[in-house]
């Protein structure tokens, strides 16, 4: 009899050891697992762009429209929509969007040719619309290291989706904007060029050429004029524009694998990644 008691007491001494390891095992997975389990990207992503709306819709009710995305400012100086979005929503130097600004690269009051971002300035500036701790702003140098046409200095909001830098930073890519032309009418998929379109190409096609940091010979599937126009297309439209947000602008985060113009891709818009 006290050998079966104790046979039980050594089966159930053994029991609980193993419940234990399982338990210990559980836990040791958990704790690994739990960052991806507590941080999904993809919602902190549109989160940012239903921020970013919010800030856009203040944008335009002070200034009577949102801002401009065209591919050069009006010089004719590179500075496409990735960086007018960072300037109209923060300034270019991150001290707020200054009211006489022109978006243009070199900063400078079109009229009388003063630097518009300096200290000085900061009074009458209404300061940044978006909080900048919420969000990813980098230098272009400091994403991609030769930034080609555009100034080094000029800064981006970049998305979630950090990854490791050659310079040893930590960065998302550049989040893309595009304004629409109202006076457009068209979304021609075979006729990228055509001058009624309602959304340019054109418009981040010089970012986009930059490619991947740390891999500039990387070809984004976006660089490609059809892919954007087939990408941004709304087949449940029944007008002639077939096109989401023909009226304001859409924005186009590359995703987890840094590639704009994928099936991965996180826009303000139902995107539909079309090879074709």
């Amino acid at each position: 009899m006290r050998r079966m008691f104790a046979v039980r007491r050594a089966d159930a001494a053994t029991g609980w050891l193993v419940l234990l390891v399982v338990l210990l095992s559980v836990l040791i997975v958990y704790m690994i697992a739990r960052p991806r389990i507590l941080y999904d990207p993809y919602p902190k992503q549109k989160s940012q762009f239903h921020m970013l709306e919010a800030a856009f819709e203040l944008f335009d009710s002070q200034f009577k429209g949102y801002p401009p995305s065209d591919g050069n400012d009006v010089t004719g100086s590179p500075y496409c929509g990735a960086m007018k979005l960072a300037e109209a929503m923060m300034g270019q130097d991150l001290m707020g969007y200054h009211p006489k600004s022109a978006l243009r690269a070199d900063g400078l009051d079109p009229n009388t040719h003063a630097p518009l971002y300096t200290a000085d300035t900061a009074k009458d500036r209404p300061g940044s619309f978006l909080p900048l701790e919420n969000f990813n702003v980098y230098k272009l140098v400091d994403v991609y290291g030769k930034t080609g046409p555009f100034p080094e200095s000029a800064f981006v909001l970049c998305d979630v989706f950090t990854r490791k830098l050659p310079n040893g930073k930590k960065a998302g890519m550049p989040i893309l904007y595009y304004r629409a032309h109202p006076s457009g009418t068209k979304h021609d998929a075979d006729n990228p060029d055509n001058r009624q379109n309602i959304y340019d190409y054109r418009d981040n096609l010089a970012i986009i050429s930059l490619g991947v940091p740390g891999d500039p010979n990387t070809v984004h599937p976006l660089a490609n004029p059809k892919r954007f126009y087939l990408n941004t297309r709304n087949d449940r439209a029944r007008d002639v524009s077939r096109l989401y947000r023909a009226d304001s602008y859409i924005l186009i985060s590359a995703g987890r694998d840094g590639l704009y113009g994928t099936a991965d891709d996180i826009c303000n818009f139902e995107w539909t990644h079309r090879e074709r």
